[in-house]
């Protein structure tokens, strides 16, 4: 089935999906006449391929990514240093556990794409079965570890049978993206999925 993504701030940039594939990029319009049939999801912001997070390893083996049953005890927010390792070493199931929530944590920020060498088969896997992809990351790396990096990393441009993965912010523009951060994102698909929505 035909899927037809558009952005209120970016109807240029709209992106047709069939499976798993980008069957087509382009203004909204002429998407839309060219595939009738195609289901249309409509977003506020712009959509963009997507981020890449360069800090995967540091994320997600060497943070804990707290259940939000475990809150009365962990917090809610993500545990690193030697908490983090303490955690690990005491029930080492926890790791895959974590980095599965890690992974949503990135995906609610519009990350596609993580850099770094993943050791942990249990993250490696995890990562994996998401469909994110695994890439290179920049060197020097310039800020600390961070869902919503800086500065962001934004993938190439989406190509005609490329790998339909990209993202939604509710920004007007990429400057607007900058300033506010990848937590304005309101939906990523990888592999034609939708992996994440906000509302």
């Amino acid at each position: 089935m035909l899927t037809l993504h558009v952005a209120e701030q970016s109807p240029e940039a709209s992106v047709l999906v069939d499976g798993a594939a980008v069957a087509a990029v382009g203004p909204y319009e002429e998407l839309a006449t060219a595939h009738p049939d195609a289901r249309v999801r409509r977003w506020p912001g712009i959509l963009t391929p997507g981020l890449l997070n360069p800090y995967g390893p540091e994320l997600l083996e060497a943070m804990y990514h707290p259940d939000p049953r475990e809150a009365e005890g962990f917090g809610t927010e993500p545990i690193g240093g030697e908490r983090a390792k303490r955690i690990f070493r005491a029930d080492p199931a926890r790791v895959g556990a974590s980095a599965r929530r890690g992974i949503q944590r990135l995906l609610a920020h519009g990350t596609v794409a993580v850099g770094g060498e993943l050791r942990s088969r249990a993250v490696a896997d995890a990562v994996r079965r998401v469909g994110l992809a695994v890439g290179r990351r920049p060197d020097p790396l310039v800020g600390p570890p961070a869902l919503s990096p800086t500065p962001l990393i934004m993938l190439p441009g989406l190509v005609l049978g490329g790998p339909a993965r990209f993202a939604v912010f509710d920004v007007a523009d990429r400057a607007e993206l900058v300033r506010r951060g990848a937590g304005t994102c309101v939906a990523t698909v990888i592999g034609g999925r939708l992996v994440y929505r906000s509302r």
